[in-house]
């Protein structure tokens, strides 16, 4: 890459928003936490699994020793993992549009070559030249016409 390659993208901020769940999308399952807690953990149903259906993401909690504790956990780890896949999501998509509009930022994507040494300013667009000092006076009506 040339050292004067300058590429240059601006977009907006996006809105942020809160992850919400539809109690119609989750299936919940309770099965019987391990570990210690002896016996009214293994006779309790306090492990929690809770699948989001239209993600497919699981979350499996049976650390805490009751079934609130443990759904509460649950449900604030899924929303966690929702927001992080949706900012994810967003993300790759803007890296996507932006690599669409800054392109590569090699010597192929150049659209004007400015030759001090010379005094020529070539737009690689239509082929034409223009002497430098009309350029920097700004007159780009005659870019258009080819130097001979």
């Amino acid at each position: 890459m040339h050292t004067s390659t300058v590429t240059v993208a601006v977009y907006r901020n996006a809105p942020k928003g809160e992850v919400t769940l539809d109690e119609s999308d989750l299936q919940w399952s309770y099965f019987r936490g391990s570990g210690k807690g002896g016996q009214k953990r293994n006779k309790t149903e306090s492990g929690v699994r809770v699948r989001h259906v239209p993600s497919g993401l699981v979350v499996r909690i049976e650390s805490g020793r009751s079934l609130p504790q443990n759904k509460q956990r649950a449900l604030d780890t899924l929303r966690a993992r929702l927001a992080a896949q949706r900012r994810k999501r967003a993300k790759d998509q803007l890296d996507s549009h932006r690599k669409e509009l800054v392109g590569s930022g090699m010597r192929g994507d150049k659209v004007r070559t400015i030759r001090v040494q010379d005094g020529v300013v070539t737009d690689h667009r239509s082929g034409a030249k223009l002497l430098l000092r009309d350029y920097l006076r700004g007159e780009w009506g005659e870019l258009l016409t080819p130097l001979a």
